[in-house]
């Protein structure tokens, strides 16, 4: 996994500025004319004090019509409510084992296994990456219920970024695994063998198929959302250039992609140098298909950062979508990769060779680089948060 607008315009956001405005002029004038003139009867007070009686009122009036939107039935389209059930079902496979693991089960892990130690690493491990799992479960429903529209832009596209940035690699990778093996081309059975004595087989079925049902579901979900509240983004050409430090980060974006995605293509096509002995024994067409998938995130990052940062009288669709999408990839998986070799007991960390270690810090960089270069083109078309 892993974009927006954004703003819809509430009727009642006029109604407060008019009844702030015009009262409050109202009010101080009255209060001043009361005290020069030394009324002693009282009016002005009298006055301010129906006028906070009025916005107490309002606010009151507000808040209710905001509550009564929240409890507002489902008027999602059946095709929106079916992503969203698939979504949410996606999650339950990956949480009943993550429950499990918590709980103490080895179910899915084989003798000899390092997860079978319990060790505070896992454990935290475990519960983050159910909690993370659970927040698409609240992501769905944000992006399908009436208060959704209400949530901060921010608490929104955090997770959704983060979403994307996570699902899109499994979308695009493992599919094209599944495919690579069912015509004789996957791993060797040595190579499998080493990725099943950490989980069994069907494990890797069940939470890599539930994560791409989960990512295909959220993006048809996000997409309608995104053009109904932040259309306007992506509405008309793209502008005049941005300011030069986003077009120096936009070129440094590029720059890195294109040594990562040159690097990932040259994996991706066979070649093992860097790899180290024991990735270059086990490398595959599967393993070539992971690397051909980072190549294309690492240049959709950089090069859609730098046509945003240029501007133009093309409309900016393409490259939002593309640069949100590649540069959410870069950088989650290039975290998370670096993440990974931390774990105790997995056979990486110090024997994970530099160039890789290289290659996920430079994923990092351009993901963030990207992303920078995608905030301050949507802050610049002043859409509100």
């Amino acid at each position: 996994m892993t974009g927006r607008t954004m703003h819809q315009t509430d009727p009642t956001d006029s109604t407060d500025s008019t009844d702030s405005n015009g009262t409050s002029d109202t009010t101080d004038s009255i209060g001043t004319a009361d005290t020069a003139t030394g009324t002693p009867d009282g009016t002005g007070t009298a006055a301010a004090r129906a006028v906070s009686a009025a916005h107490t009122v309002h606010a009151a009036s507000g808040a209710a019509a905001m509550a009564a939107e929240a409890r507002a039935p489902d008027t999602t389209g059946p095709g929106a409510r079916l992503l969203r059930a698939a979504a949410v079902a996606a999650t339950l496979p990956y949480l009943a084992l993550k429950t499990a693991w918590l709980a103490g089960s080895a179910i899915g892990i084989p003798e000899g296994s390092v997860l079978l130690e319990r060790t505070v690493f896992f454990t935290v491990a475990n519960a983050v990456t159910m909690a993370m799992d659970a927040a698409v479960i609240v992501l769905a429903l944000l992006l399908t219920r009436p208060w959704g529209r209400k949530v901060p832009a921010p608490l929104l596209l955090v997770p959704a970024f983060t979403a994307t940035g996570l699902l899109t690699p499994i979308i695009a990778g493992f599919p094209a695994q599944l495919v690579l093996r069912a015509l004789g081309l996957g791993a060797d059975p040595a190579a499998r063998a080493a990725g099943e004595s950490f989980l069994h087989g069907w494990v890797y079925l069940v939470v890599y198929g539930g994560f791409t049902v989960q990512g295909l579901a959220l993006a048809g979900l996000f997409v309608p959302y995104a053009r109904r509240r932040w259309g306007s983004v992506w509405q008309g050409a793209s502008g005049t250039r941005l300011p030069s430090p986003t077009g120096v980060a936009a070129g440094a974006a590029a720059a890195l992609g294109t040594a990562l995605g040159a690097l990932y293509t040259y994996w991706a096509f066979g070649g093992t140098a860097w790899l180290g002995a024991e990735r270059a024994a086990q490398h595959s067409a599967e393993t070539g298909a992971v690397s051909a998938v980072h190549a294309v995130c690492a240049l959709l990052a950089g090069w859609c950062a730098v046509l945003l940062a240029r501007g133009g009288t093309r409309r900016p669709v393409w490259p939002l979508v593309a640069g949100w999408t590649g540069s959410a990839a870069a950088l989650c998986w290039g975290l998370y990769l670096l993440v990974v070799p931390l774990a105790p007991g997995i056979g990486e960390g110090g024997g994970t060779p530099s160039v890789i270690l290289l290659a996920y810090a430079a994923q990092v960089v351009t993901g963030c680089l990207a992303a920078a270069v995608l905030t301050r083109f949507a802050t610049r078309r002043r859409i509100p948060s």
